[in-house]
């Protein structure tokens, strides 16, 4: 299994499948296959977040009686939170 392993020297490549001990081989593919598994969990997370956002988008905009008129206080109080 080759991997790249980006950093400030540059771009390495090493193959884990010639590592001569069998222990830190086992290891390696082990935190490699931890690496993709959490992944693909913040992929799932990401896509579920985006998900979630446009629906309650699509949820508050449908109500109107919720809807807030700003005004320049209501907008200094957003920017003095935020901070």
């Amino acid at each position: 299994m080759i991997i790249t392993i980006k950093n400030e020297s540059g771009e390495n490549l090493f193959d884990i499948n010639k590592i001569n001990d069998e222990q830190k081989k086992q290891e390696a593919t082990i935190t490699v296959q931890k690496v993709g598994t959490l992944q693909v969990v913040i992929e799932a997370l990401d896509f579920a977040s985006r998900t979630h956002r446009v629906n309650l988008e699509q949820l508050i905009l449908e109500c109107d009686e919720a809807r807030i008129e700003q005004t320049e206080t209501t907008e200094k109080e957003d920017t003095t939170e935020s901070q």
